[in-house]
């Protein structure tokens, strides 16, 4: 869950199965994807607007420590993420047409482009060796309601499969 502060500045909050959300983190840079790997000890933020990712320990009573810079992106732009087994996360970047899969510290393992802005990424199939990506054209918010019809769901075989969640 999102809390908006002020733009573009976010906080994560956690949800209790009984009672109120609880702020978890505070500031990111527009925080998009988040993922956490199977064994349920980090989460992995997409920080648009910061170009990176960035990572957490999760605690055993849920709260976040140890924010660390997991990946800087460059010229990067981080929208939905996922893990694979070989502990690299892909990333689908909008504005730059494409979806890159890095390494922890940020190096780049492959760079799929498009025609088009790639807004999310999953890993999936039986196998969870497919990764699928949702990709449109991006022409501002003011062309989300202009009737134009480019999305696409594109598939690919990846190089690992994918883990954790979502």
């Amino acid at each position: 869950m999102l809390v908006s502060l002020a733009p573009p500045t976010r906080a994560v909050a956690n949800g209790e199965r009984k009672g109120s959300p609880r702020r978890a983190t505070h500031e990111y840079a527009s925080p998009d994807g988040m993922a956490v790997p199977p064994d349920n000890s980090t989460l992995i933020v997409a920080e648009s607007y910061g170009r990176k990712l960035t990572a957490f320990d999760i605690e055993a009573d849920g709260d976040l420590s140890n924010r660390r810079v997991w990946a800087d992106l460059g010229d990067g732009v981080p929208d939905g993420i996922c893990l694979d087994a070989q502990n690299a996360v892909w990333y689908a970047d909008v504005p730059n047409k494409r979806c890159v899969r890095v390494r922890e510290g940020g190096e780049v393992l492959q760079t799929i482009n498009l025609d088009r802005g790639c807004f999310a990424c999953m890993l999936g199939g039986t196998d969870r060796r497919t990764l699928l990506l949702v990709a449109t054209e991006w022409r501002g918010p003011a062309g989300m309601t202009d009737g134009r019809r480019t999305g696409q769901v594109l598939t690919l075989k990846a190089p690992a499969p994918g883990v954790g969640w979502p």
